[in-house]
This record gives structure tokens, C-alpha cells and sequence, in this order.
């Protein structure tokens, strides 16, 4: 399994411990660094950064919105990354919800997640693959614009550039069922959001059982070198409280649907109950331990290890590590050696 360091995106701002961070990743053998966005910083900006000042360690977006851009800027934005850190980059891509779609980057939610999501990794494959024009017949993102106010003069064109890598790899946030399955049909790899070692089959679906050679199993999860255990979940449910009460409406909220496919669907109606009342503190309470310590890696050195090897028994061949300690850091690279 390798390990990879997950930045995410900045509150205030920039940290100045980022990049040091993902420096002292690179020395201690992880394999890759991942950066995020919501409405905020962006994805690409702080990985051009960080290659600046690394030589090896893969550099990754868990997740770039799609909303942000459009398909083919998607792709001259990863084709670029990709030439100046010679081969790092990995794309990861996610969807968002409505939320954040209409309310932020003022488009519409697509009617169909899916044909959407399939769309527009089409176009980003021909971009990268530059054999001919870009051009796709599709209903979310066509290439040439066809349109009633479109100007008919759009025609297919093909990159300028010359991509490094025509399989750079594309990996997608998905969290429904069908989401996944397609994920494993499409893509290069799959970013969980929640990943529980327990039961994967039946919270995603039969698709992780027959996975493609290659595929890349990357979830994301807080890990915390601690005696507290309890003091050491407050971080991870901190997280949940605001994506399972805020990152979302009440009446569709993925990642609530998704804590209650894991068994949670009381528990997340009452986190999203408090937060919504603007009782943000007491939705964090609300958030249960055993869900926080079901997707994280908390405790001492010797509990972590163990609950590691969990890990390392299922599909995952990536555990993207959301710590901000270089001492647990490094716990975890001597753990996975």
C-alpha cells in the first residue's frame, strides 16, 4: 500500500507548514501529495507550488470540482502540470453537490451525475490522447458548442501542446453505488471519501470485488499519533460535522447519504438537524466516535498499527494520510515500510 499526503484545501489561508510538509513526505518515500478545493483556494495553484520544491513524490487534486471548468480547460491545466513537473501529475476529479454547483459556480446541477461525470472525462481523454480533434456528441458538455445561441462557427480543435503523458492518470471522487461501479469502468482509480476496512461491498457496491490491474483504491483518512484517543477523533469529527451538516442541503446532502449507508442514518439527521440551527458545536458532539475512529487512524503508535493492517487487506493500494504532524507522518511511513 502506498502512502500519499493530503493537504486539502486552506481556511484563512496558505500554511506555512504546507510545503514542508509535503518535503519531508517526499523524504520519507510517500508516493504522492494532494491538494483539494471547495469555494475557495484552488486545486492546481499549490501543486505548481510544491513541484517547485520537490523532485519525485506524484502530484494529485483529491478532488478538482468539475463545475470549476470546463472538460478541455481541465485537461490544459493537468497536461501543463504534467510537462512542468515532469510526469507527476494525477488527476483526480469530483462532481460536488448542488449546493456548491448553483450556488458557487453558478451552473446548473447536471440532471444525470452520470452521463455528466462520463462526459467530461471523454473530452479530457481526448485532450490528453491529442489523435484528432476534440469533439463529442454529448448533453453536458458538447465540443463544438452547438447550442440555440451558439454562433455555428465553433469546429473541433486539437491541443497545441503536446501532452507528456496521453495516459496520464484520471481518478474520480464518487460515493453512490452506481458512481463507483462507473468509476471502475472509466477511470484510473477512485477517491472514497469515507473509507471504512470493515465493510466496502456493502456500503459501495460489488465493483470493488473485480477491479481493473492498475486501478488505484486512494481514500482519504485523518491519521493522529495520540494517547487520547477520544481528544484524537475531535479533528475527524469536526470534518464529518460540517460536511454531514453544512457541505450540502438538507434535503440532498451526498455525504449524509452516504454515513447513513454505513449505518449512521439516524446519527447524520441529527448532525444535520444541530448545524442547520446553527448549533454547529453541538453537531460535532453529535458526531458518533465509532463512526469518527471507523475511518480514521487515531490513537497510539501500537493501535494504529494494527487497525493499518485492516487497511491493507482490502482493495486500497493508496492511503491518502490528512495530518498536519510530521512526527505522525513519519510514525506512519516506518509503520508501511
Amino acid at each position: 500500500m502506498r502512502l500519499g499526503l493530503a493537504l486539502g484545501y486552506w481556511g484563512r489561508g496558505p500554511s506555512a507548514d504546507q510545503l514542508s510538509l509535503a518535503q519531508e513526505a517526499e523524504r520519507l518515500g510517500y508516493d504522492s501529495v494532494w491538494t483539494a478545493e471547495s469555494w475557495g483556494s484552488d486545486a492546481f495553484t499549490p501543486l505548481t507550488w510544491i513541484a517547485a520544491h520537490t523532485t519525485r513524490i506524484g502530484l494529485g487534486t483529491a478532488v478538482a470540482q468539475m463545475a470549476a471548468r470546463s472538460p478541455a480547460t481541465t485537461a490544459m491545466h493537468a497536461l501543463t502540470l504534467d510537462h512542468l513537473s515532469g510526469g507527476r501529475m494525477l488527476l483526480g476529479l469530483g462532481l460536488s453537490g448542488p449546493q456548491v454547483v448553483e450556488g458557487w459556480y453558478g451552473r446548473p446541477f447536471p440532471s444525470s451525475p452520470l452521463t455528466a461525470t462520463r462526459e467530461y472525462v471523454d473530452v479530457v481523454r481526448q485532450v490528453l490522447r491529442r489523435e484528432a480533434p476534440v469533439e463529442l456528441d454529448g448533453r453536458f458538455h458538447p465540443l463544438p458548442y452547438r447550442g440555440s445561441d451558439a454562433t455555428g462557427l465553433g469546429k473541433p480543435l486539437k491541443p497545441i501542446t503536446h501532452p507528456l503523458r496521453a495516459d496520464l492518470p484520471v481518478l474520480l471522487g464518487a460515493e453512490g453505488p452506481k458512481n463507483v461501479a462507473q468509476t471502475v469502468r472509466i477511470a484510473d482509480g477512485w477517491l472514497p471519501l469515507y473509507w471504512s476496512p470493515e465493510r466496502p461491498v456493502e456500503v459501495y457496491g460489488s465493483a470493488l470485488e473485480k477491479l481493473p490491474a492498475g486501478f488505484r483504491v486512494a481514500p482519504m483518512a485523518q491519521v493522529r499519533v495520540c494517547d487520547d484517543i477520544a481528544e484524537g477523533l475531535l479533528p475527524v469529527k469536526a470534518m464529518l460535522g460540517f460536511y454531514i451538516g453544512g457541505m450540502g442541503h438538507a434535503a440532498r446532502n451526498f455525504h449524509a447519504d452516504l454515513m447513513a449507508r454505513m449505518g449512521y442514518g439516524q446519527e447524520a439527521r441529527r448532525i444535520q438537524e444541530l448545524f442547520l440551527a446553527g448549533r454547529r458545536e453541538e453537531a460535532v458532539l453529535a458526531v458518533p466516535d465509532a463512526f469518527a475512529d471507523e475511518i480514521s487512524l487515531v490513537g497510539p503508535r501500537e493501535r494504529i498499527a494494527e487497525r493499518l493492517e485492516r487497511w491493507r487487506k482490502g482493495p486500497v493500494t493508496d492511503l491518502l494520510a490528512l495530518s498536519p504532524d510530521l512526527a505522525t507522518l513519519r510514525v506512519l511511513a516506518e509503520l508501511n515500510s
